[in-house]
């Protein structure tokens, strides 16, 4: 068939759609068409309408029978991943008092409002780092809440909550504190209101919260001494919130238990607790016309250990230091280490027990130790015992003061000095073998008259006064070598003989002879 001339052409006419051409050129290329490369397909039925369809190029290989060319436009490309969204999670502690569970809130938000259904890990912090609380899931309104057990560490208080997102919402976190309340308290102190000295009572502190409720915490327990509060013990109250200690208090005594300011607890300080010291033994009633001494002493230390407890030492550094000068001095007829040092449990007038001391020759201390404890457990009272360098020299005695000795009615013995009113005579207190004992309610007839009083020379006591040798005191002494050598004459004087010796032997070489016909004191 011969083909046919197109002649010129006429004007381009516009370009179909792309969804007219696409089903034109399916019904054209049909399965009988090869694709050769370089070859134009005419369609003489469509050539003015449509014009030059294509090409066909190298990569442009036919379909095989009865398919369809892809159509890019069909084809659907895989789906972006969804976008992820930040969080904001909040975290409100609050403020409670220690030991109480805390319910720590906290709320998880994003962009568009309250994410709900998330699972939240709330932790602590604790010595060995991040421990797990519980694990909570957000509500509607994206709140939860854990409970958290109040300390009283602040350090222990910090708390954190994580979220560790999803699919959808980024992570986040938060922390913060719960803020301790300081708790208000009552604290008080109980015990009996008397004890006997020398025995020991328990002292209690109690402490709890304003409603009543037992707390633990250390207080500190105070006694008032001197004019001040000082620490006698640091207590730890148990889970009733009861702490006890036992004390023996040697005299009247005030009592209070303190709770310092901690982080958790507030200050506060107890009303105080009096216990009144009442003497063991019983005390000394002396006639109301006996006339007091005239020298006041302290009160010596309270008694140690049970019963007289004697004990004989040398004489130590500074105990001899305070006895040159006074009690001793040099050309004295014994000498430190003749000498030895007595500490002794006395009962004093008062009903009260007290650790007297006094210094004596080696030979005899032992039968004075012995006869001042047989007087203890007789309950036979001493005013007091105090070695005399206490008192100082006198140049009246040339040693340490006696007279001031006697006016206070102190018991003494080694005191190297001269007969009171004999001066140049030697005592028998400078060998340390005579013991002077009670010497206010027992005088002396000294050459210048009765010292240190008149009026116990005629009144005697069936305690403290002898007027005879039947009396209980001067009995005790003769058992253990102690004579009763003057009488009424010098009635606080006993002498002491080594080995149950007299006067007469040579344990007394030095004494004036004097003395054996006239008072030496």
């Amino acid at each position: 068939m011969p083909v046919r001339s197109l002649g010129r052409p006429g004007p381009t006419p516009s370009r179909p759609s792309r969804s007219r051409v696409r089903p034109l050129a399916r019904r054209v290329l049909t399965p009988a068409v090869a694709s050769v490369l370089g070859v134009t397909l005419v369609v003489g039925a469509l050539a003015g309408a449509v014009g030059t369809v294509g090409t066909v190029g190298l990569a442009g290989t036919a379909q095989a029978a009865g398919t369809t060319p892809a159509d890019p436009s069909d084809s659907t490309s895989p789906s972006d991943p969804p976008a992820v969204v930040a969080t904001t999670l909040a975290l409100a502690p609050g403020s409670a008092r220690a030991g109480i569970r805390k319910a720590v809130r906290l709320t998880l938000t994003d962009a568009d409002g309250p994410v709900a259904g998330a699972s939240v890990l709330v932790e602590r912090r604790t010595a060995d780092g991040w421990s797990r609380v519980a694990e909570v899931t957000t509500g509607a309104q994206g709140h939860a809440s854990a409970p958290v057990a109040v300390a009283k560490d602040p350090a222990r208080n910090r708390v954190r909550a994580t979220f560790a997102g999803d699919e959808t919402h980024e992570a986040s976190s938060a922390a913060g504190r719960i803020v301790l309340v300081r708790q208000e308290s009552r604290v008080r102190v109980s015990g009996p209101g008397t004890v006997v000295d020398g025995r020991r009572v328990i002292v209690r502190v109690r402490l709890v919260t304003r409603q009543g409720a037992p707390l633990v915490s250390w207080v500190r327990l105070q006694r008032r001494v001197d004019g001040r509060w000082r620490n006698r013990a640091a207590l730890r109250t148990d889970a009733d919130g009861i702490a006890s200690v036992k004390v023996s208090p040697r005299s009247d005594s005030r009592w209070r238990a303190v709770v310092l300011r901690r982080p958790w607890i507030a200050r506060n300080t107890s009303p105080v607790h009096t216990i009144d010291n009442l003497p063991p033994g019983t005390r000394v009633r002396l006639p109301a016309a006996a006339p007091e001494p005239r020298r006041d002493l302290p009160r010596q230390r309270r008694a140690v250990g049970k019963g007289a407890n004697p004990k004989v030492t040398r004489i130590p550094e500074k105990i001899w230091a305070s006895m040159v000068g006074n009690s001793w001095h040099y050309g004295c007829p014994v000498g430190r280490p003749q000498l030895r040092l007595l500490r002794i449990n006395y009962w004093g007038y008062d009903g009260y027990r007290y650790r007297g001391t006094l210094v004596a020759n080696a030979d005899v201390i032992g039968q004075m130790a012995a006869a001042l404890a047989q007087m203890y457990r007789n309950e036979l009272p001493i005013r007091s015992m105090y070695r005399v360098d206490r008192f100082g020299w006198s140049s009246r005695v040339q040693g340490a003061d006696d007279y001031a000795s006697m006016a206070a009615g102190n018991t003494s013995a080694f005191n190297c000095r001269h007969v009171v009113g004999r001066p140049g005579v030697t005592s028998p207190h400078a060998y340390g073998r005579a013991l002077d004992v009670n010497t206010w309610e027992n005088p002396f007839r000294s050459s210048n008259g009765l010292v240190p009083n008149s009026w116990w020379q005629y009144h005697s006591h069936p305690r403290v006064a002898w007027r005879s040798s039947s009396h209980e005191v001067v009995e005790i002494m003769a058992r253990h070598g102690l004579a009763w050598t003057y009488g009424l004459s010098d009635t606080q004087h006993f002498d002491a003989y080594p080995s149950g010796g007299r006067r007469s032997d040579a344990a007394w070489p030095s004494l004036p002879r004097v003395c054996s016909v006239e008072v030496c004191d």
